[in-house]
């Protein structure tokens, strides 16, 4: 696909036009070639990749010389997708300068054009520090997987009032902060609908309804790969799970039998 490369100012004009924002994740060049090639707009390396591509229970052990490995890989597959690399657990919660300088590893050695930092009102500090430094942030509010032990599991977020207000505060402080964009993630759909109408910068979400700007997804979920989580608000547009598992029962069958290799594939 033949498309110039999307940058920050697209994306709060495509909010303006009223032009959803597609975003998936990736953490090898294979699967992130595949998908800058198919179009998509934002590109995330997320923390998920410690569930996904590790096999943690959550995102909390993922490393910064982790994600900085997986953003490299990212890197090199991508051509016209915004990159973004996903601050880990503890990489932005001591001091500012730490912060700033784990923020910089992501752009100078992991090539991403921006990092994403999960909280409000808590890391608004933090956040403020790394853009200040001239890092741009994606914010990222409602339910985040970081915070999964003081949620006390997966839960939707803000279905209280006091909640949702908490919410939509760190939403407008965030933007005030200046991020450019903001993940809204498990929250009622009404919600998300009431903080996408206030900002003036583009939201994406996930588990929060059809009226953000635009909506990401954990890509191995998405395409059925995933063997061990299955939320609600993912839609399978694929079962590659399946069709990989029967391609190699396939390749045992017939290296076991003799059938391959063929005089065709020698």
């Amino acid at each position: 696909m033949d498309r110039k490369r999307v940058t920050i100012p697209q994306l709060t004009e495509w909010k303006k036009n009223q032009r959803k924002i597609t975003a998936l994740t990736a953490y090898d060049y294979t699967f992130a070639r595949l998908l800058d090639e198919s179009g998509i707009d934002v590109i995330l390396v997320g923390d998920s990749a410690g569930m996904v591509a590790m096999g943690y229970e959550n995102t909390l052990p993922v490393t910064m010389d982790e994600m900085i490995h997986y953003t490299r890989g990212v890197r090199r597959g991508v051509q016209q997708a915004l990159l973004v690399g996903d601050m880990p657990f503890m990489s932005y919660h001591t001091s500012a300068e730490d912060t700033i300088r784990n923020a910089g590893r992501f752009i100078q050695e992991g090539g991403a054009e921006a990092v994403k930092m999960e909280g409000g009102s808590r890391v608004l500090d933090k956040i403020s520090a790394v853009i200040q430094a001239g890092i741009s942030v994606m914010g990222h509010v409602g339910l985040t997987p970081q915070s999964v032990h003081q949620f006390g599991g997966y839960r939707v977020q803000g279905k209280n009032y006091l909640d949702a207000r908490q919410i939509k505060k760190d939403g407008l402080d965030l933007q005030k902060a200046g991020v450019f964009s903001l993940v809204l993630e498990g929250i009622p759909m009404d919600l998300a609908a009431e903080i996408t109408a206030e900002l003036e910068i583009p939201t994406i979400g996930i588990g929060a309804g059809p009226y953000c700007d635009g909506q990401i997804l954990v890509t191995q979920d998405m395409l059925g790969m995933n063997l061990d989580f299955a939320p609600k608000f993912v839609k399978k547009y694929g079962e590659l799970g399946t069709t990989i598992r029967s391609a190699v029962q396939d390749y045992v069958d017939e290296v076991q039998s003799g059938g391959f290799p063929d005089e065709a594939h020698s």
